[in-house]
């Protein structure tokens, strides 16, 4: 590993000198020269052909195991993971995109344990353009296992600052919106349209619908950056949050599933579906490249049994109400628009939250709707609407609960 970051560091300081240049600027792929291709012998070879080189550097990641490289910065617009790897093999999937603001990341899950043997990025003194070559070998698990996890002293990712803590005032009315996925999580993809990008737009919507009403909003991503799980919900409780909605447009592979759904928070999956789509919004933070060694859960079962004894019905009754607003704006809504699952972004003990999948891009009438943006828009207004009624019925219960 140590061997790997000098390289980074012995390549940058010769593309410097080579090219009296800074080392700054944004790179894009070439994918003409960009391949991944597998060897007779247990090697992997990766190419990656870039605009301009860039400082990087490389690891890997255990539990599921992972290639992953941090780049400063690289644009991976028009590229696709099809276009990189071709079949999968020794490399089973592969996913890039922006992380934070000034760097991007590609992710590559590895099929089998394998190890970088050797990093090189070379130059084109005239054009700058560069090679980024990693040569993969097999080794054993407990090999990979020792040699696996982010580098100490190169910590160069973070996560996007949070805000500072907001205490808020009694009579403030604050919404946390969570854009789901974002950055090299791109969420489901189908017909060109891409999951992060539509949820992103129709937060913009609802946010600028609620402010015009005097509503606080807050958003966990406003920009196409990746944020954790962890730090969704760490944002919602920094922000004093009176409420949060995680906003998606997923796909299932099983089942139909088609039309807006809302979840709230349960142990038990309420059917089949619901638990595919838990478990697929749960490994965002996997499928991002991040070392969850030794994370625990984000709230202990204890501290959410005590919360739910008051969180849980307010949560509930925010999922009727969006329920009722999007259904009288004509949704269209799935026959079965409540559901619970384990959703780790919905385990805020004292934040009554939910999760709304506007629809799903796995259904082809679901995708005409989530391509529409007067659609997207109506279906807004409704939840806007709905997010205001709730807010009434709760204080109006809070008063006789008091009384």
């Amino acid at each position: 590993m140590i061997r790997l970051i000098l390289s980074v560091a012995f390549w940058a300081m010769t593309y410097v000198a080579s090219t009296a240049q800074p080392l700054t600027g944004l790179a894009r792929v070439d994918v003409e020269k960009s391949s991944i291709n597998d060897g007779w012998f247990g090697e992997t070879e990766i190419s990656l052909g870039l605009s301009l080189g860039v400082p990087f550097r490389v690891y890997t990641l255990n539990d599921p195991p992972r290639l992953v490289v941090d780049f400063s910065e690289v644009d991976f617009a028009g590229a696709s993971s099809s276009d990189l790897l071709v079949e999968p093999g020794r490399i089973s999937d592969l996913r890039f995109g922006p992380v934070q603001p000034g760097w991007s990341r590609l992710v590559a899950d590895l099929a089998e344990p394998m190890l970088p043997d050797e990093v090189v990025m070379s130059s084109d003194k005239g054009s700058g353009a560069a090679i980024l070559h990693i040569q993969m070998n097999t080794v054993d698990d407990a090999q990979f296992a020792a040699r696996s996890g982010v580098p100490e002293g190169a910590n160069w990712v973070q996560e996007v600052p949070e805000p500072k803590a907001q205490a808020r005032a009694a009579d403030v009315f604050r919404v946390v919106l969570d854009p789901g996925h974002g950055g090299v999580d791109p969420g489901a993809e189908r017909d060109g349209l891409v999951e992060k990008e539509i949820v992103l737009d129709f937060s913009r919507t609802l946010r600028d619908l609620l402010r015009r009403e005097g509503v606080d909003v807050v958003m966990t991503r406003d920009a196409d950056v990746f944020v954790s799980l962890e730090g969704r919900t760490a944002l919602a409780h920094r922000a004093d949050a009176s409420v949060f909605l995680s906003l998606h447009a997923d796909a299932l592979s099983q089942g139909g599933a088609r039309g807006a759904t809302v979840y709230t928070l349960s142990d038990k999956a309420s059917d089949a579906a619901s638990a595919q789509l838990a478990a697929r919004h749960n490994r965002s933070d996997i499928l991002a490249g991040l070392d969850l060694t030794g994370a625990d859960d984000q709230v202990t079962s204890v501290l959410l049994d005590l919360a739910r004894r008051e969180t849980e019905p307010r949560s509930q009754a925010l999922a009727e109400a969006v329920i009722s607003g999007m259904d009288q704006v004509g949704g269209p809504m799935n026959r079965k628009p409540w559901r619970e699952a384990g959703f780790s972004v919905l385990k805020s003990a004292d934040i009554p939250s939910v999760l709304v999948e506007i629809g799903f891009l796995s259904s082809e009438r679901d995708r005409k709707n989530l391509a529409d943006p007067v659609w997207r828009s109506v279906i807004a207004a409704g939840i806007a609407d709905s997010i205001l009624a709730w807010r009434d019925a709760d204080a109006a219960r809070a008063t006789l609960v008091r009384q």
